[in-house]
């Protein structure tokens, strides 16, 4: 299968996907979930997707565990959105780049603050 088609279905799904989750996972018990990235195997049967979530660690806990749980029902959605041959597998992990990206930012700022002027 061409890059560019597994680009076109990921850029898909991942939009799909994000459309369901906004829709059926309203802010709330879980925090604010959405769908940061999504890597999908060159043969289209297996879609890793990044979920960011706004809020504190057990809503972070509790939304990767229902969205787990919820796995087959979100892959039947995704099916009806996205007419696929095979609807992927989908497998959840929590994105930690925004996390660690405010981390960085805040050490480089306590770094800028504690450097004397020149």
């Amino acid at each position: 299968m061409s890059r560019i088609r597994v680009q076109r279905v990921r850029e898909l799904l991942k939009r799909a996907l994000g459309e369901i989750i906004r829709r059926d996972y309203p802010p709330g018990d879980l925090g604010l979930v959405t769908v940061s990235d999504l890597d999908i195997s060159r043969d289209l049967q297996l879609a890793t997707v990044f979920i960011g979530v706004v809020g504190n660690a057990d809503q972070k806990k509790s939304a990767i565990k229902r969205l787990q749980n919820d796995r087959k029902k979100l892959q039947h959605e995704l099916g009806r959105s996205v007419v696929l041959k095979h609807t992927p597998i989908l497998r959840f992990c929590i994105d930690e780049s925004v996390e660690r990206g405010n981390r960085v930012l805040d050490i480089l700022g306590e770094i800028e603050k504690n450097t004397p002027p020149q």
